[in-house]
Parts: C-alpha cells; sequence; structure tokens
C-alpha cells in the first residue's frame, strides 16, 4: 500500500449545544506525521462558526484536516482518531447505506448531508482508518484536539490553515498542573495500517 502515514486526531465544541439560540462552536485537530529521515512533526488546525452544532463541528473536522493534507494533491493513509460516534458510524456504516439508497433513508432527511458530501469528497484518494476513543479520559491528543476545539470556540477564531502545534508546551503544562492525561500515543505502526473500507464517491 502506497502514501505515507499521517495520524490526525479530531474533536469538536459547540457551547449551549442542543439549547435554543446561535450557540458558537469550533473544530481543533491535531496532525502527526514522520519525517523522511526521522521525527515526529505536529501541526495544529481550527476552525469555529457562530451558530452551529457538534455533528456539523465534527464533519468540518473531517473536511479541514483532510482537506489540509491533500491541499498540494498528496494522497495519503491516515488513521483518523475521533470521540465522535457520528462520524466514526457514519462513514464505517451509514454512507454506504445512504449512498446505495440515492442518498435518502425511509426515517427522512439526511441530517447535515451536504456536509457529508464535502467530507467525503475530502477524503477521496486517501486510505483511512477511522478510530474511536472516549472523550474525557484522559487520552493526550485527543484531549489537546479537545482544547484546540474549546478555545477557537469561546474566542471564535481560527488557524488559518496548518500551524507549528502547540502540544509539548500543552502537554507540559497538563504534567506540571498534575492533570489526568496519559502519554501520548506513539506514532501508528505502518505495518500493521488496515484502512476501512473506500467511502462512495459523491462525483
Amino acid at each position: 500500500m502506497t502514501g505515507e502515514l499521517v495520524a490526525i486526531y479530531a474533536d469538536e465544541s459547540c457551547l449551549g449545544n442542543g439549547k435554543d439560540g446561535d450557540n458558537p462552536g469550533a473544530a481543533g485537530v491535531l496532525i502527526e506525521y514522520e519525517r523522511p529521515g526521522g521525527g515526529l512533526v505536529r501541526r495544529d488546525l481550527w476552525v469555529s462558526e457562530r451558530a452551529t452544532t457538534n455533528n456539523r463541528m465534527a464533519l468540518i473536522s473531517v473536511t479541514e484536516a483532510l482537506g489540509a493534507i491533500g491541499a498540494k494533491g498528496g494522497r495519503f493513509r491516515v488513521v483518523f482518531t475521533t470521540d465522535s460516534r457520528y462520524i466514526v458510524d457514519g462513514m464505517t456504516s451509514w454512507v454506504h447505506g445512504w449512498a446505495r439508497n440515492g442518498w435518502k433513508r425511509k426515517t427522512g432527511a439526511i441530517e447535515n448531508l451536504e456536509l457529508w458530501h464535502d467530507a467525503l469528497e475530502a477524503c477521496e484518494g486517501h486510505a483511512i482508518a477511522w478510530r474511536w476513543v472516549r472523550g474525557h479520559n484522559g487520552h493526550a491528543q485527543n484531549e489537546y484536539a479537545n482544547y484546540l476545539a474549546t478555545r477557537a470556540a469561546a474566542e471564535q477564531t481560527a488557524s488559518g490553515g496548518l500551524v507549528e502545534s502547540e502540544f509539548d508546551a500543552w502537554m507540559a503544562e497538563q504534567v506540571a498542573k498534575r492533570k489526568k492525561v496519559g502519554a501520548p500515543d506513539g506514532f501508528p505502526d505502518g505495518a500493521r495500517f488496515t484502512p476501512h473500507a473506500s467511502l462512495p464517491r459523491i462525483s
């Protein structure tokens, strides 16, 4: 299997999710890859919306992350880790049924259909393994993605693309404050990489 390996950790935030009125939210993403000569590289990305939902921002995290790494035509093997069952179940199961049924379902319209299509288009050409982790459970990279998302939601900011990561400084701060955050996950083993089934094409 060709393509360099990339690890993506994404999380979403919506302040007041489900409540009446406009609820600000954001998506935060940590991207890791290894230089050809060795050494781990980390980059951050975040975006925000003034009126949104958790599910919208989860989908946007996929679109933004995959769009960022594929911006110059690169195609990668990706381990995409999130605490959103909406994303993992959607990408490994739901979208295949929806596509077979002409993007319709018996119970009514598909929520956020346009955003699902955007996310699937961003995934095209990449081989992706979708991985779920429990949120707010001390998983270092997931907690950091949550930090990026909640900060962006509160401040309504965007990174403007991939930027140098603050993960190491954030991690040192968690250790100093004795926060319940585990050691970061090691970089995935490329020899054991197993992607999920190819996603439906939108075009």
